[in-house]
């Protein structure tokens, strides 16, 4: 299917593990006019084997509160950022033991419950689960849900639930993906740690901004660690994230579940996952980090220009996203185009523009990983307006998918997209 416009998201943490939660939460808050946040859970890991409610006053809330003095900022550059008590009352204690040691009957949690009723809702959009940390909270939802429910009621409801595991970080996800093997879950794994800016960007541009930036500590390990699994839903034109094998800012996957894609370990903590063997989940595509860092100016440009957003109430004194337009088409969907093997495509990005009135630069790219057709293809005119591809003559029965970047000349330049998959007969 297309991407929704405003995908369902909820967001687990693992808040206090590692400074790089608290990193992505920053990024999270500027962009989450982006998505219909639902959730906002604070959950355990092997690095965080406990968790508790005053680690979410001491550490969550200031983050929070720190939104709530740049949200009047932040809504005068654009539309449908929630309300800070929206936010606070979405945010919700999970599991506050590890792993499928806290799964079980008696074990249901604010975090598990906000999730059942997010599924639950009268939406025909899926809802993503965006785990930062361990598994758990969301094993426990579908543990009560598979006890409670008839067989085609829980078909329905893991039909509904798509899943984004940052590294495994605890066993419930193999007990997960066992259970319910039809369960859409990606482990992203080494990927995860190829894009990052360095520390002297972060400090320019993002340290430096407001309440906000003040809120985003220096990193220990790696930094926002977590980010690519709330990008992998960025509605930016790009790709559609239940196609997991077509790539984006949350990396590109391979297009068929892996057996045993393990976790991360911590004095033998995820021993455990062999127990569920075997069992399956989408996992890094053969490129691994090339699939998030060919796109790491734009992601680090979005994030500078939100964080300026944050500190103004000036429109004119930020920059803000062209609108990429396709053969007329507006909107974010992945368009599809059919063509017969040697056939000439036009494509042209007349009437894309720039809200602060910038210049607009355009490049048609063949994305070669996620397309069927392995071979050159040449696109004439790559840098203009309108492009034309040449399907080639023995690309019967295959796909190719290209893309329009349109960026602009303010500052940071930003980035939009369009993805046209040309279907060969």
């Amino acid at each position: 299917m297309a991407a929704a416009v405003k995908p369902r998201v909820i967001n687990t943490t693992d808040l206090g593990a590692d400074p790089d939660d608290l990193q992505s939460l920053v990024r999270m808050l500027v962009t989450v006019n982006e998505v219909d946040l639902e959730g906002l859970i604070t959950v355990t890991s092997c690095w965080r084997p406990t968790q508790s409610a005053s680690n979410m006053a001491t550490l969550l809330n200031p983050q929070l509160t720190a939104y709530g003095q740049a949200l009047p900022n932040l809504q005068k550059h654009a539309s449908g950022y929630p309300s800070l008590a929206y936010l606070q009352s979405i945010s919700k204690l999970g599991q506050t033991g590890y792993g499928m040691g806290d799964v079980g009957a008696g074990k249901d949690s604010d975090g598990s419950e906000l999730i059942i009723a997010s599924v639950d809702k009268d939406d025909s959009r899926p809802v993503w689960v965006n785990l930062w940390g361990g598994a758990n909270t969301l094993a426990q939802a579908l543990w009560k849900v598979k006890n409670t429910r008839t067989s085609a009621q829980v078909d329905q409801f893991v039909g509904r639930l798509r899943v984004y595991d940052v590294l495994g970080q605890d066993d419930a996800g193999a007990w997960m993906t066992k259970t319910f093997p039809d369960l859409l879950y990606i482990r992203a794994k080494e990927l995860v740690y190829s894009w990052q800016p360095s520390d002297s960007w972060v400090k320019t541009h993002v340290q430096s901004h407001g309440p906000l930036g003040a809120r985003y500590p220096d990193r220990k390990y790696a930094t926002e660690g977590d980010t690519p699994a709330f990008l992998h839903q960025m509605p930016n034109g790009l790709t559609d994230p239940d196609r997991v094998d077509w790539g984006g800012w949350g990396g590109r996957f391979g297009p068929a579940g892996k057996a045993g894609v393990r976790g991360m370990t911590e004095s033998n903590r995820l021993g455990a996952e062999s127990l569920y063997d075997p069992y399956y989940m989408y996992s890094d595509a053969a490129e691994g980090g090339s699939s998030i860092s060919r796109w790491s100016t734009a992601i680090h440009n979005d994030f500078a220009a939100r964080m300026d957003w944050s500190i103004t109430s000036n429109y004119s004194d930020a920059n803000h996203h062209p609108v990429a337009v396709v053969n007329g088409d507006s909107g974010k969907q992945v368009l599809r185009i059919s063509a017969a093997a040697g056939a000439s495509v036009n494509l042209s990005a007349a009437g894309s523009t720039d809200p602060d009135q910038d210049s607009l630069s355009y490049s048609w790219s063949y994305y070669d990983e996620p397309s069927s057709y392995h071979g050159a293809v040449t696109i004439n005119n790559s840098a203009w307006i309108s492009a034309t591809v040449q399907v080639p003559s023995n690309a019967a029965g295959t796909n190719l998918h290209i893309i329009l970047t349109v960026e602009d000349d303010g500052s940071p330049s930003l980035h939009s997209y369009r993805r046209v998959v040309i279907d060969v007969s």
